[in-house]
C-alpha cells in the first residue's frame, strides 16, 4: 500500500510537468510528514552523507573534460581518422561518423556531448557529399549512444553509487559490449550505403592514415591514461577522472590551441552548471532510495517475485520492459538513481551478477536516448539537424531496431560483459 502511494504521488507530481529532481524531493517529504515517524533531521542528514561518496567526485570531473574535448578540436581530428581508416567503404562518412562517436565516447562518458562534437562537424559534411539529411541523422543520434556504454561512463558511476558496485569492474565490463554495438551500428550503416548506393571516400593511403592518426594521438591517449591508469591500479576511476580533465585542459588550450584562455571560464561554468544538475537529481534519488529502505520495499518487492516463482529469465525480460516504458518519460540518470536501488536486491537474489545487471541498464538506457518522447540525444541531433522529432525517429529506426537486438543479446548472454573483468582479476 505504501508503495502504491510514494509511486502514486511520485508519478502525479511527473505527470504536472514538475522537475524529475523536485518531483522526487517532494514526494519524499510529503510521505515522511504524513505517514512515518521518521525524524525530519534525518531528512537533512541524508542530503549531506548521500553524496558524500568518494565515486560522485568522478562526474563533475568527466563532464569538464568532455566539454574542454567538445570544444577543443579533438572531435574534428578524430573524424579525420576515422575517414581516413574507413571512409572508401560504402557510405563511407556514416562509418567514420559510427567510429568517430566511439572514439569521443571513450573519452567523454556522456552521449548527448558525442552527439554535439561529432554530429555539428560531420552532419554537415555528409549532406555535402551526398547523404540523404535523415541517413547523417540516423547514424550520429544512435552512435553517440555510445558515449554511456564504452566506459568512461558517468550513467555507470551513477549506477555505482546507486548500487555500491565497483566503478572499476563496470567500466572493464563496458569495453567488449560497447566494441560490440559499435561494430553492430557500423554493419547497419555499410548495408544501407550499399542498398542505396551512397557515396565513397577516396581510399588514403597509409601515409595520410599516419598523419590523421599522429594528428589525432592526443587526443587518443586520453583513453589509454583513463583505461590504462584505472586497470594497472595507478589511480581510482575518480582519479582518472580529474586527470582526464587536467589532460584534457592541456590538450585543447596549449597542445592544439583550438581554445583561447578567454573561452576557459565559459568552459567552467557550463560544466558547473551541468554537474549542479546532475548532483541535484542525485541527491534527491538518495533521499527517495532511503525512503525505499525505510519502508522495506525493495525487499518486500523480491520476496513477493521469489514467491511467485519467478525465474531469473522472466525477471530480466521484465525489468528491460520496465526500462523501456521508463525511457518514455525519464531521463537515464533518473532512471538509473530511481530504479536501480528497487531491482538490484531482486537481481542479487536470482542470482544475476551486480555488473552483468549494470550494463543492461545502461544499454536500456542507450536505447531510451535514442526514442521519443524524451530522448536526449534525439532532442540534441534535432537542434543540429533542424529535424523534426517525428522524421527523425522515422531515421533512427533501423538502427534502434539493431540495438534492441543487442540487447537481447548482453540480456541473456552474461558472459560478453563479465569476461574481461573476470579476466583482469576485478570480479
Amino acid at each position: 500500500m505504501n508503495a502504491a502511494i510514494i509511486f502514486g504521488l511520485l508519478l502525479a507530481l511527473m505527470l504536472t510537468g514538475m522537475p524529475i529532481s523536485i518531483s522526487l524531493g517532494l514526494t519524499v517529504l510529503t510521505f515522511l510528514f504524513t505517514m512515518t515517524q521518521v525524524p525530519i533531521e534525518s531528512v537533512a542528514l541524508k542530503l549531506f552523507t548521500g553524496i558524500e561518496k568518494f565515486e560522485i567526485m568522478a562526474i563533475p570531473f568527466f563532464i569538464l573534460a568532455g566539454n574542454f574535448l567538445t570544444h577543443g578540436g579533438v572531435a574534428r581530428r578524430m573524424i579525420n581518422f576515422a575517414s581516413a581508416m574507413v571512409g572508401h567503404f560504402y557510405g563511407g562518412l556514416g562509418l567514420a561518423g559510427v567510429l568517430a562517436c566511439a572514439l569521443f565516447a571513450a573519452v567523454s562518458g556522456s552521449s548527448p556531448a558525442t552527439v554535439v562534437a561529432i554530429g555539428s562537424i560531420l552532419l554537415p559534411a555528409m549532406v555535402r557529399a551526398g547523404f540523404p539529411n535523415r541517413f547523417g541523422a540516423g547514424v550520429i543520434t544512435t552512435s553517440g549512444a555510445l558515449g554511456i556504454l564504452i566506459p568512461p561512463s558517468i550513467v555507470m558511476v551513477m549506477y555505482s553509487v546507486a548500487t555500491n558496485t565497483s566503478v572499476g569492474a563496470l567500466f572493464m565490463a563496458g569495453v567488449i559490449p560497447g566494441l560490440l554495438l559499435a561494430f553492430t551500428l557500423g554493419m547497419v550503416t555499410w548495408y544501407r550505403a550499399k542498398k542505396f548506393d551512397y557515396p565513397r571516400m577516396p581510399k588514403a593511403s597509409w601515409g595520410e592514415r599516419w598523419v590523421a592518426f599522429r594528428k589525432s594521438v592526443w587526443g587518443l591517449m586520453l583513453i589509454v591514461i583513463v583505461m590504462g591508469g584505472i586497470y594497472t591500479g595507478m589511480f581510482t576511476p575518480t582519479e582518472a577522472a580529474a586527470m582526464s580533465a587536467v589532460y584534457a585542459f592541456i590538450v585543447a588550450v596549449f597542445v592544439y590551441k583550438d581554445m583561447g584562455l578567454k573561452q576557459i571560464p565559459k568552459v567552467l561554468l557550463d560544466s558547473a552548471n551541468m554537474s549542479a544538475m546532475l548532483l541535484y537529481i542525485i541527491t534527491n534519488a538518495v533521499l527517495f532510495s532511503f525512503l525505499m529502505t525505510n519502508e522495506n520495499i525493495p525487499q518486500l518487492l523480491a520476496e513477493w517475485l521469489l514467491d511467485k516463482g519467478l525465474g531469473p529469465i522472466a525477471f530480466l525480460l521484465a525489468v528491460n520492459v520496465l526500462l523501456l516504458v521508463a525511457g518514455n518519460f525519464m531521463e537515464p540518470s533518473s532512471i538509473v538513481l530511481i530504479m536501480a536501488p528497487i531491482l538490484f536486491p531482486v537481481a542479487v537474489k536470482l542470482g544475476i551478477d551486480p555488473v552483468h545487471f549494470g550494463i543492461l541498464i545502461v544499454v536500456n538506457m542507450e536505447v531510451g536516448m535514442c526514442h521519443p518522447p524524451v530522448g536526449l540525444n534525439l532532442y540534441v541531433a534535432s537542434g543540429i539537424t533542424k529535424m523534426g522529432i517525428t522524421e527523425l525517429t522515422i531515421a533512427v529506426w533501423p538502427w534502434l531496431l539493431s540495438m534492441l537486438c543487442f540487447l537481447g543479446l548482453v540480456t541473456y548472454w552474461p558472459t560478453l560483459s563479465l569476461w574481461l573483468p573476470r579476466t583482469l582479476g576485478m570480479l
